[in-house]
């Protein structure tokens, strides 16, 4: 934590030093140009004509520069600005204190085959903690990693890049703050690609349109200005009606084409989308990798010898233009020359050469930020290991396993193993002993092993397994569903997956509470004995004590438990798990504090 808040004021001072610099600068741009001006009207008024014409483009020019050193000043102090943010965030998650992120909730499916237990998405989850990504895309990247279990060689790849990228904490949160400089919405991204991929209109007659621009062009600029210089002669008239002619074919032509103009203005937003990512290529381009799977993404911008971020510049700039086509002066030119032609050819010509390589490169930019941002991950929680991944199946050993959630003057870690296909471990405890924060602890962890990152574990190893829950069942008045049947038709999930003989690692808490207590013993025994028999690999946890007992005594579960102590009134929790049934009980102190 000190190293973050070591940079929040380091880059506090250097914000205010920018600030300081600005004022001073803006001082001085007004000066020159109250000056530049006073020079110009004085040469005008003495009739100095020579040193008019060298005085005004030298006043221009330097007034120009003055303007665009202010605003690379005024990008430096905000993007030292988002420095500074990215720091007091980083300070904030590892506080735990997580409700101003962005918690991904659009990403949040119910029917998953986990994320809703395991608080992958929505408030305070994985997705928060985790989440550095500045684009759309790197977001919806990074739910796509916690959403599936990659290949072993995939998250080796990922472990390589991750621990390449750990030390560079500088680079990775300049790259950060890259991409914070344009604001995108919800959508933008596969807004962009779809604009990208919309057929070219007048590129396939490209020729026949360029010819005749150039010829109206030429008449109507011809043809004006004859008339202007015989408008004083009075001998106009002549002049007028050719040019009222061809100023009305430009608006036919114009009018014709207006609709493909309008879809490039009404998709010049794209151009804050397109900054974004150029700023974050060059950010990749300008530095150099050793692992595999970086130096692969970083050559996906420099393909067929040019640059992505050149041609995304070529491209913003074009947008740039077509922004400004609303200023009073623009209807006049274009009615004379044909404008909107030359942006819908040039934007066309655009999308045909490089339409193919956007999603590579935007895929490419959000790899590298899902990549950095475990790495930021990493960075903050140096003691979390990186699992082994076994080639064996159904294997799970955690050494000082913990929530990451948690945070660690809170956590409480344990040593967890299952080694074997049809091992089955029954956890019992007393109300909020932590059976259910367990199961999520361990669930969490394997998302994390799965996606290529780091555990909150001392040491792990892992076999590749599909994460399965059923903890969080929800009645849906809507569709009529209760509780329990929504839980019943979890269960069947489980059984259909267990069946199709594919690694299964399943995560059960307090089966079929939904129903009554006999039902509820009876058919927890029965699934119980079928995962066994289906020789499933996962955890249960329960209150009910006797159905732990009889299915430990059959050897069906290896039972494990969490246990609380009474003392002067008071329920103390050590949160450690043990091998055996649960030995205390404290609903009754419970309720009996609740005022019953």
């Amino acid at each position: 934590m000190q190293v973050y808040q070591n940079k929040v004021r380091e880059y506090e001072k250097a914000a205010l030093k920018l600030g300081k610099v600005l004022n001073r600068l803006s001082t001085i741009r007004l000066l020159a140009f109250i000056i530049s001006l006073v020079l110009i009207v004085f040469l005008a008024n003495e009739r100095f004509i020579y040193l008019l014409l060298a005085a005004v483009p030298l006043c221009v020019l330097g007034f120009g520069l003055l303007i665009n050193r202010y605003n690379s000043l005024v990008f430096t102090r905000r993007h030292t600005a988002f420095l500074k943010e990215i720091n007091e965030d980083e300070i904030l998650k590892l506080e735990n204190k997580l409700s101003g992120f962005p918690a991904g909730e659009y990403y949040l499916d119910r029917a998953h085959p986990y994320v809703s237990d395991l608080d992958i998405f929505g408030s305070h989850s994985l997705f928060q903690l985790l989440n550095r990504t500045a684009t759309e895309s790197g977001q919806i990247l990074l739910a796509e990693w916690l959403n599936a279990p990659a290949s072993k060689d995939i998250i080796l790849a990922r472990q390589q890049a991750i621990q390449e990228l750990t030390p560079k904490l500088d680079w990775r949160q300049q790259f950060q703050a890259s991409g914070k400089h344009y604001k995108y919405k919800k959508s933008d991204y596969n807004q962009l690609l779809a604009w990208i991929d919309k057929p070219e209109k007048l590129l396939p007659r490209q020729s026949r349109y360029i010819v005749a621009s150039i010829l109206l062009s030429v008449l109507s600029t011809t043809v004006a200005v004859y008339y202007g210089v015989h408008a004083f002669s009075g001998e106009y008239v002549i002049y007028l009606i050719p040019l009222t002619i061809i100023l009305g074919v430009n608006f036919l032509i114009l009018r014709k084409i207006k609709p493909i103009f309008k879809d490039i203005l009404d998709n010049v937003h794209n151009k804050e989308i397109l900054g974004s990512y150029q700023l974050l290529i060059k950010s990749i381009e300008s530095n150099e990798f050793q692992a595999t799977r970086l130096k692969k993404l970083q050559k996906a911008f420099s393909e067929n010898n040019y640059s992505a971020g050149k041609e995304i510049g070529k491209l913003q700039k074009i947008l740039e233009i077509v922004d400004n086509t609303g200023n009073k002066f623009y209807p006049v030119f274009n009615i004379f020359w044909l404008l909107d032609i030359y942006w819908i050819i040039m934007t066309e010509k655009w999308k045909v050469k490089n339409k193919s390589y956007l999603s590579v490169w935007a895929s490419a930019v959000s790899e590298f930020e899902v990549l950095s941002s475990l790495a930021g991950f990493h960075y903050s929680n140096p003691s979390f290991a990186f699992p082994d991944i076994l080639d064996k199946p159904y294997n799970i050993h955690f050494e000082e396993i913990g929530h990451p959630l948690i945070g660690p003057e809170k956590r409480v870690s344990n040593n967890f193993n299952l080694h074997s296909r049809g091992e089955i471990a029954m956890i019992t405890g007393s109300n909020m002993a932590g059976k259910s924060t367990f199961l999520r602890t361990v669930g969490v962890n394997l998302t994390l092993a799965f996606m290529g990152a780091p555990c909150c574990a001392k040491a792990a190893q892992v076999s590749n397994l599909q994460i399965f829950t059923s903890m969080r069942t929800r009645d849906n008045l809507e569709e009529g569903i209760s509780s329990f049947y929504a839980e019943l038709k979890r269960i069947e999930q489980l059984l259909k997956l267990v069946e199709s003989n594919q690694p299964v690692f399943f995560l059960l808490d307090e089966m079929f509470k939904g129903t009554n207590s006999k039902d509820r013993h009876k058919g927890g025994f029965s699934l119980i004995r079928q995962l066994a028999e289906l020789n499933a690999f996962g955890i249960i946890s329960t209150h009910d004590l006797e159905l732990a007992g009889l299915a430990g005594k059959q050897e069906i579960v290896s039972n494990y438990s969490f246990n609380s102590k009474i003392k002067e009134g008071e329920i103390i929790f050590n949160y450690k798990l043990t091998q055996g049934l649960c030995n205390d009980f404290n609903a009754s102190e419970l309720m009996k504090k609740s005022g019953i």
